[in-house]
Order: structure tokens, then sequence, then C-alpha cells
């Protein structure tokens, strides 16, 4: 029995994060971003001290400047002012805080990236950590199935975003989150024209859940209508047999989803109700610059979490689903079940939803 009770002690155990762990960053000159710190603060009983208000633009995408000196420089300071650098796990951003970061280069070594990206990074820069701006930065917490997050062991922040096409939709997804529970189904719709490596990490989602909890399909056929929905993963509009842009699911409360999408976040202006996906070739129907899906549409359609991009990332930067659903139907919550999924930081990623919403234990 002692040796038992000391192989269990060596176990990580996953801590429950409560609202002293997250730090709400509200941008003060945006309405929306106000109104959506005022619903959530309470009803995860963050401390009035973890509220850092930004004073900048809400425009969506912003040069390097203003992100260093509007949004990084003043989050880190509040972080020390209030002496939080080490019990803040999380950050969240709202609606209203700027999205993206345009700069320079291309491909690989784009300067460019997410605001929420990038400030995974301020933990270590707050340490003096100095980062190249160009390309990815290798994530500390991707595949780290079994590990606690927490600090110094892994010296990043989780970022999440609170955001959606306004605030009632946001009002909803906070909601969801505070009614999630452990059922339904974890829906995996592999594309049969699209990258087999991608369909691989498919299925390995799959075979990793339980075999009564999963609906996979391997056909040229896109799922649609299905009831009962707790997990979502797909090439999104990237299969080329998906015609519908709304799915028509029944989400739960507490649903996540993630598509293999390039440009999914790129914006949360909301798109003409009978806009529709369309190809690269046909540049006058594109919506923010892209004929792609959009993971606003699977929130107001009332899943409680998403992951998108803000401009190109690559296959080898998008969520993996195959750690991404296994990690939150074991009972992680979901920033860090999004952040064991994401190989690169200071890229191209977002993370849509309240970091602490959990399933709990299956």
């Amino acid at each position: 029995m002692g040796f038992l009770l000391l192989l269990l002690a060596a176990i990580p155990r996953l801590h429950a994060q409560t609202g002293e762990n997250v730090l709400l960053v509200v941008n003060g000159n945006d309405p929306v971003s106000r109104q959506i710190a005022d619903y959530y603060r309470p009803r995860r009983s963050i401390p009035v001290q973890n509220v850092c208000y930004l004073a900048t633009t809400s425009d969506e995408e912003i040069k390097w400047d203003v992100y260093e000196q509007q949004i990084e420089r003043p989050v880190g300071d509040c972080l020390k002012k209030a002496g939080l650098q080490e019990k803040v796990l999380y950050l969240v951003t709202t609606l209203g805080v700027p999205l993206k970061v345009s700069g320079a280069g291309s491909g690989v070594m784009a300067e460019y990236a997410s605001v929420d990206s990038e400030l995974a990074l301020l933990y270590s820069k707050l340490q003096g950590v100095k980062f190249k701006r160009a390309g990815g930065l290798t994530n500390p917490f991707f595949m780290k199935r079994d590990a606690p997050f927490r600090h110094p062991q892994f010296p990043i922040y989780l970022v999440t975003r609170l955001a959606g096409y306004d605030f009632n939709d946001v009002k909803a997804m906070v909601d969801r989150a505070q009614a999630a529970r452990n059922r339904g189904k974890f829906v995996v719709d592999l594309s049969s024209e699209s990258d087999e490596e991608g369909n691989n990490w498919l299925r390995t989602a799959a075979i990793l859940l339980p075999a009564d909890r999963v609906i996979m399909d391997e056909s040229t056929k896109v799922l649609y209508d299905l009831k009962e929905m707790i997990g979502y993963a797909s090439f999104g509009s990237n299969d080329n047999n998906r015609k519908r842009r709304h799915l028509g699911f029944q989400w739960l409360p507490g649903a996540i989803s993630t598509e293999f999408v390039s440009t999914s976040a790129r914006t949360f202006k909301r798109p003409p109700d009978d806009w529709t996906y369309t190809s690269w070739t046909d540049r006058l129907h594109f919506f923010g610059g892209s004929p792609q899906g959009l993971s606003a549409d699977l929130l107001h359609d009332g899943a409680t979490g998403a992951s998108g991009n803000v401009y190109e990332p690559y296959l080898a930067g998008c969520a993996r689903p195959d750690y991404l659903l296994p990690a939150y139907y074991h009972g992680r919550n979901l920033a860090e079940s999004y952040y064991l999924s994401l190989p690169w930081l200071s890229w191209q990623g977002v993370v849509l939803g309240d970091p602490l919403c959990t399933l709990g234990k299956p």
C-alpha cells in the first residue's frame, strides 16, 4: 500500500485554477471590450487588481510600435504593479483589443503575428529574455500531456480571447463555459482531398478518445446537422466538399472546435448572412481579405471555444487535434488543452474562449 501511495504521488496532478490566476486585458477606449470585462469578471471571481485597462486603438490590425507601446508594455506594467507575474497563468484579451500585428517578411520567417500569440512570451520578457521577431518560436508546453502547467517550469502565459461578432456572442460563450459537463460526442471529419498529415492527426485524435464518444468520418462527404456535440476537428472550408458555411450542429455547453484553416481568425467583423466560402481566384467575394471560413461562425452557432489564425500559419503551425481533444476530454481546462496542441508561439494562432472552462473528469 505504501508503494502504491508513493507511485500515485509521483503522477502530476492537474490543479484547478481560479480567477486569481487570470489577468483580464481590456481596451478602456472600446465600449464592447469594457462591457465584456464587466460581464466576465464577476462570473470567474477575478480580483479587481487582475484587470488591466489599456488605452489603445480598436483597430484589428496594428503595427509593432503600437503593440509594444500600447499593449505589451502596459500589460507587463499591470502584472508587475500588482505582483502577479508568477501567480497569473492566463491572460484573457477581449473583443476590441487589437487582434494582429503586421510586419515585414514572408513565409515561415514572417514578422507578422497574432497579438495573443505574441503576448504569450511576456512572462519570459519580464525576466529579460529577448526574442527574434521573425518566424515562430517553439511552444515549451506543446505535447506535454502529463505535465501540470505552472511557472517557472513553463515560462509563458496562456493567452485566450473573449471575442465573437458582438457582445451577445461573447456573453453566450461565457455562459456556456460555466455550464460545461463531460458528455456528448467528439466529431472528427477527415478530408479525402486534403493533406494526409493533417488526416493522420485527426485519426490519432479519434483513437485517443473513447470509441463510444467519437464520430469519425473518412468519406468524401462533410458531416452536418449532428446533435450533442462536445468537440469538433476538421479541415473546415479547406475541405473542397464543404458547401455550407454553417454546420447545423447542436453544440453542448463547453464544446470546442478546431479547423485547419489559414485565416479563420483574421477578423471579428460579421459578414453578411448570405456570404459564403469562395476560391482564392474569386477576389470579388472575399471577406476580410480571404475566401476562407471564420472561427467566429462556430462561436455564433454555439461552440464555447475555437482556435483560428490571423495570417497563414502553415499546417505545421495549426492546433493539433490529437493533443487538443484528448486533453480536454480528460479534464484539462480550455487554455491548457489548446496550448498543449499549438506547436509555435509568436505566430498566427488565436484561442477563443474562457481559459477556465473545463468539462471535468470523464
